[in-house]
């Protein structure tokens, strides 16, 4: 039973499905006038839901790739412990509850959900092992779910939960790129060339830069009054000025010294800084 439950949250990638679900239910808080518990538990196990599916396909077509990586080798249909039929029916389940929950909330909201399915598991999967573009693809259905939850509470896309979509679209690229820098070797071992120039160079450098940049830039543009309901008091603005800072800090110190370590912290600031950036823009909701 232990094993059962371990290799379910392995195909399921619970932690990343819950920190998904954390980006969701921030940006419900933010679109939403007056709060309704049932759609917040709704959005929660949809988006669930949603991430899980997509994991467990991506594990099914990549199982043979997943055999030769140290990171992937222990997953649990390249080990034999969970069949390809099982993990099918898993996937499938939960994009069927994670398509009609998501649809129970208001139909917007169920059609992004199915479009990150789709584009996670269909464009981006199979082009991780062609074009280091993949990561632009899958920075898609990555952005998602910062937006959807204001799609959720508000049955609309505008401005706002466009922002929120750009903030976590640039910001995947640092984050991703950091991964593939310190993991490149073992990614290799797959066929995968996840950085932009296919190696760990000053142009890989350079862009992680770039893209930090642009995060930090729309990250703080709420402020100025362009994105409608979206807004940002100026202090909660330069909090989240100083964060993008300290995101890029690291970000131009993997320029400095292109090694693995420091794309390894990069990586373990950008978890930070988004999970940060996000619950500034709740609080300053509330309390503004």
């Amino acid at each position: 039973m232990p094993t059962a439950i371990s290799d379910f949250k392995e195909i399921t990638k619970i932690r990343l499905a819950l920190s998904v679900v954390f980006s969701s239910l921030a940006g419900y808080l933010l679109g939403a006038e007056t709060l309704d518990l049932k759609t917040l538990v709704l959005l929660a196990f949809g988006g669930f839901f949603m991430v899980g599916a997509s994991n467990a396909f991506n594990q099914i077509i990549e199982k043979d790739l997943d055999v030769l990586m140290s990171r992937t080798k222990n997953r649990p249909i390249p080990t034999g412990r969970m069949s390809v039929n099982t993990a099918f029916i898993i996937a499938s389940v939960f994009t069927l509850l994670g398509v009609i929950i998501l649809y129970s909330i208001n139909k917007k909201t169920a059609m992004f959900g199915a479009i990150s399915i789709f584009l996670y598991t269909c464009v981006y999967t199979p082009l991780k092992t062609k074009t280091p573009l993949a990561v632009f693809v899958g920075a898609i259905p990555g952005a998602i779910p910062f937006m959807l939850g204001w799609v959720a509470a508000t049955d609309n896309f505008g401005i706002e939960p466009g922002t929120l979509f750009a903030l976590q679209f640039f910001w995947q690229f640092p984050h991703f790129w950091a991964i593939g820098w310190f993991l490149f070797e073992d990614y290799k071992k797959g066929g995968f060339f996840m950085l932009p120039t296919g190696k760990q160079d000053k142009g890989t450098a350079v862009q992680v830069v770039m893209y930090t940049i642009w995060t930090l830039i729309i990250s703080v543009i709420p402020v100025f009054g362009f994105t409608g309901a979206l807004q940002l008091s100026i202090i909660s603005a330069i909090i989240v000025f100083v964060l993008g800072l300290w995101m890029l800090y690291y970000a131009i110190r993997l320029f400095k010294l292109m090694t693995e370590k420091a794309a390894k912290q990069l990586m373990l600031v950008s978890v930070t800084y988004i999970t940060l950036v996000q619950i500034v823009y709740v609080i300053d909701k509330f309390i503004r």
